[in-house]
C-alpha cells in the first residue's frame, strides 16, 4: 500500500513538474529548427543538412539533457536543492582544504553561473512570447504590424500579475503543458509518417557527415541547435521542487519523446515542402488551426517565463541570505508553500528590461542570437563546479571525474565556442546583465567585509570601561551550532567580558526585554555600547540575537540555541537556509516553544543603522564605492526584512568611515 501511495506521488509530481520544470525546454521547438535555416548564421536547405540537424538535435538532447543533467548533475543536490548556489555549496571551499585561487575560482564560477541566469531571465520570456505571437503571421500577414505591440503587451501583463503568486496560476499549469506536450507530440508523429525518412538522423553518422560538408559554417550552426536545448540549467535549478525521480520519469516518458517527434515532424515537412521552412513549428499545423496553436503556444509561453521569472526570485532570495545582496523587500504570496515569493524590485527591472529587448530586437530570429551565450556559459561553469563534486565532494578517483567531465565539457565548450562568433550580434547583451550582476554581488560582498572590519575596529574605543585590557580569551560555545559557527571568527570584545564589568559596577537595570541585533557571535554589539555609553540603563533581561545563514537550503531542526551567559544576558542563535527568509517573531515563538518565555510585547528591539561616509581611508576604487554606499543607502530596513514590528523598535545610527 505504501508503495502504491509513493508511486501516485511521484507520478503526481512528474505531471505537475511539466510547466514548471520543462516549460523553458518545451517551447524551444517554436524557434530551434527555425533559426538554423533562417537565422543570421543560416544553412543551406538540403536533404543532408536536415538530416544533419536534426541529428544533432537528437545527440544534443540525449546527451547533454538526459544523460548530463537528468543521470548526473540532478544526483548534485543538496538536501534535495539544485541549482549553482546549491551545486556551490556542496564543494568544500575552504582555504585550507582547495588553496586561496582554487577557492576564489570556484566561488567566481558559481557567483558568475547564477548570474548569467538573470540574463537568461530577461531572453526567456521574450523570444519565446515573441515566437508564439509570430505566428500569427502565418494565419495573416497584416498580424506583423502588431507583433511587437501584442508581445510588449502580454510581457506587462505577465510582470504585473507577479505579485498575486503561482498558488492558483499553478493549478492550470500542469493541464496546459500536457496538453501542449501532447500537441507537439501528435502533430509531429503526424508530419513524420509522411516523410519518415528523418527517422536516419537517428545515426550520428549524419551529424558528423554535416560537420565534414559544412566545415566551418557547420561549426557556426552549432550557436542554433544549441536552442533546443535551452532549459536545461533552470531543469536543474527547479529540482527542488518536485525532486529527481518525477523529474526523471516526466523526462524519458514524455517530454523526451515529445520533443524528438516534434523536431523530427518539422525537419520531415521542410522536406517535403520547403517553402514552409519559414516557419516549420506553425506550417505543420493545418491553415483552420494556427490560431488556436498560437492560443496554445502564447500561454505554454507565459508558463515557461513565469517559472523562470519565479527562479529569477528564488535565487535573488539566496544571494541575499549568503550576503551577496542587500536586502531587499521579499513578499510571500503563498501561506502554504514557502518557495514561493515576489520581489518587487527584481520584479519591475525585470519588465523593463524584456520589454526594451522586444523594441529593440523586434524579431524572434535576431534575439535568437543573444540567447545561446548565457545558456552555453552556464553549461561549462556547470560542468567546472561538477568535477569539483565529483572530486572533492563524492571522491571519486581523478582520473575517472576528468574523463566523465572532459566528455560533456566537448559538447559544453563546442557550443559555448560557435556562440562567441554570435557576440556582436546580440550575444553580448545577456553577458552584460550577468556581468553587471557579478561586479554588484562582489561589490557588495567586499563593502560589507569591509565594513565589518571598521565596526570592530570601533569597538576597541567604544567600551566606557578601562580594564578591558585581556581581552584575547577564547569564547567556547556550549553547543555543537555555535562551535561550528564561531571557528576562526575573531574576538573583537568579548561579552563575557561586558558581563564581568556589571558585575562589579552598579547599572540601572529596568522592567523589561531588550533584543541586540549582532552578527558577531563573540564581540559584544556596537549598538549595545552606545546604548550604554548615552542611556546609562539596561534592561533586565538582555537577549543577543544572531542570525545566520548556512549552506543548506532549509533548515529543518535544530534551528535555534540559547546560552544564559549571566547577569541576565543571553544569547540566541537561529539558523537559515538559503531558500529561506529569517522572521524575528517566529524565531522568539520557537524559544517560547524551548521555554525561554517572552513576551514580545514586554520587547524592545535595538538596531543599528550605519552611515557610511567616503573619506578615501578604505582601499577600494571610487566606482565599487560608490556602489556600495548606494545600496546600503537603499538597502530595506531591518525591521521589514525581518518583520519586527515597527512600533517595538529602536535604532541606533552610527557614522563609519570608509
Amino acid at each position: 500500500m505504501y508503495k502504491n501511495d509513493n508511486n501516485k506521488k511521484i507520478l503526481f509530481l512528474a505531471l505537475t513538474s511539466l510547466g514548471v520544470v520543462y516549460g523553458d525546454i518545451g517551447t524551444s521547438s517554436l524557434y530551434a529548427i527555425k533559426e538554423c535555416f533562417n537565422g543570421i548564421h543560416a544553412i543551406s536547405l538540403n536533404e543532408l543538412n536536415v538530416l544533419g540537424i536534426l541529428s544533432l538535435a537528437f545527440w544534443s538532447l540525449t546527451i547533454i539533457i538526459s544523460l548530463k543533467y537528468i543521470t548526473f548533475v540532478t544526483k548534485a543536490d543538496n538536501h534535495g536543492e539544485g541549482g549553482m548556489f546549491a551545486l556551490l555549496a556542496l564543494i568544500p571551499i575552504s582555504k585550507a582544504k582547495l588553496g586561496n585561487l582554487k577557492s576564489r575560482f570556484i566561488i567566481f564560477c558559481g557567483l558568475l553561473g547564477a548570474s548569467l541566469l538573470y540574463g537568461d531571465g530577461v531572453i526567456t520570456p521574450t523570444i519565446s512570447v515573441l515566437s508564439a505571437i509570430e505566428g500569427l503571421e502565418i494565419a495573416t500577414e497584416t498580424a506583423k504590424d502588431f507583433t511587437v505591440i501584442l508581445t510588449c503587451l502580454i510581457l506587462f501583463t505577465l510582470f504585473y500579475f507577479q505579485k498575486q503568486g503561482t498558488t492558483k496560476i499553478g493549478k492550470v499549469f500542469s493541464p496546459i503543458m500536457f496538453l501542449w506536450f501532447s500537441t507537439l507530440f501528435i502533430i509531429g508523429l503526424i508530419n513524420l509518417i509522411n516523410n519518415p525518412l528523418v527517422l536516419n538522423a537517428i545515426n550520428p553518422y549524419y551529424a558528423i557527415l554535416f560537420f565534414i560538408n559544412n566545415t566551418f559554417s557547420g561549426f557556426i550552426i552549432l550557436g542554433s541547435v544549441v536552442l533546443c536545448i535551452t532549459g536545461g540549467e533552470a531543469l536543474y535549478a527547479d529540482m527542488g521542487h518536485f525532486g529527481r525521480k518525477p523529474i526523471k520519469l516526466s523526462w524519458f516518458s514524455f517530454v523526451y519523446p515529445s520533443l524528438i517527434l516534434n523536431y523530427f515532424g518539422q525537419g520531415a515537412l521542410i522536406l517535403k515542402d520547403s517553402s514552409t521552412v519559414n516557419n516549420p513549428f506553425y506550417n505543420m499545423v493545418p491553415k483552420s488551426f494556427v490560431i488556436p496553436m498560437v492560443i496554445l503556444s502564447t500561454m505554454a509561453t507565459i508558463i515557461a517565463s513565469q517559472a523562470l521569472i519565479s527562479g529569477i526570485f528564488s535565487i535573488t532570495r539566496q544571494a541575499i541570505q549568503l550576503g551577496y545582496l542587500p536586502r531587499l523587500n521579499i513578499v510571500h504570496t503563498s501561506e502554504e508553500t514557502e518557495g514561493q515569493i515576489y520581489i518587487p524590485f527584481v520584479n519591475k527591472l525585470m519588465m523593463i528590461a524584456c520589454i526594451l529587448v522586444v523594441l529593440t530586437f523586434k524579431e524572434s530570429s535576431k534575439l535568437a542570437a543573444a540567447y545561446g551565450m548565457a545558456v552555453t556559459t552556464d553549461m561549462v561553469l556547470t560542468s567546472i563546479l561538477f568535477f569539483f563534486v565529483l572530486y572533492k565532494t563524492w571522491k571519486w578517483n581523478i582520473y575517472k571525474s576528468i574523463l566523465l567531465v572532459s566528455f560533456f565539457l566537448i559538447f559544453d565548450l563546442s557550443y559555448f565556442l560557435a556562440n562567441i562568433l554570435k557576440f556582436f550580434d546580440g550575444g553580448w547583451f545577456p553577458l552584460t546583465i550577468a556581468l553587471t550582476i557579478l561586479f554588484i554581488m562582489q561589490t557588495w560582498r567586499e563593502g560589507r567585509e569591509i565594513l565589518g572590519k571598521r565596526i570592530k575596529a570601533l569597538k576597541l574605543h567604544s567600551i566606557p570601561t578601562t580594564n578591558l585590557s585581556a581581552l584575547s580569551t577564547q569564547i567556547k560555545g556550549t553547543g555543537p551550532l555555535t562551535e561550528s559557527l564561531v571557528n576562526n571568527e575573531s574576538i573583537g570584545l568579548p561579552i563575557e567580558e561586558l558581563v564581568k564589568q556589571l558585575t562589579y559596577n552598579i547599572v540601572t537595570r529596568v522592567y523589561g526585554n531588550a533584543v541586540f541585533m549582532t552578527v558577531s557571535l563573540k564581540g559584544i554589539p556596537p549598538v549595545l555600547l552606545h546604548h550604554i555609553k548615552h542611556n546609562q540603563v539596561l534592561h533586565e533581561r538582555v537577549i543577543l540575537m544572531s542570525i545566520k545563514s548556512v549552506d543548506i537550503p532549509y533548515v529543518k531542526e535544530n534551528r535555534l540555541e540559547i546560552r544564559d551567559i549571566g547577569c541576565g544576558f543571553y544569547q540566541l542563535i537561529a539558523l537559515y537556509g538559503f531558500m529561506e527568509t529569517p522572521n524575528v517573531i517566529d524565531i522568539l515563538k520557537s524559544a517560547n516553544e524551548l521555554g525561554f518565555n517572552i513576551d514580545i510585547e514586554e520587547t524592545t528591539f535595538y538596531l543599528g543603522r550605519e552611515s557610511i561616509i567616503d573619506t578615501g581611508k578604505i582601499k577600494l576604487s571610487k566606482i565599487k564605492k560608490e556602489l556600495f554606499i548606494f545600496m546600503s543607502r537603499n538597502a530595506q530596513s531591518a525591521t521589514a526584512y525581518f518583520s519586527i514590528p515597527p512600533s517595538r523598535v529602536v535604532e541606533i545610527g552610527m557614522q563609519i568611515e570608509i
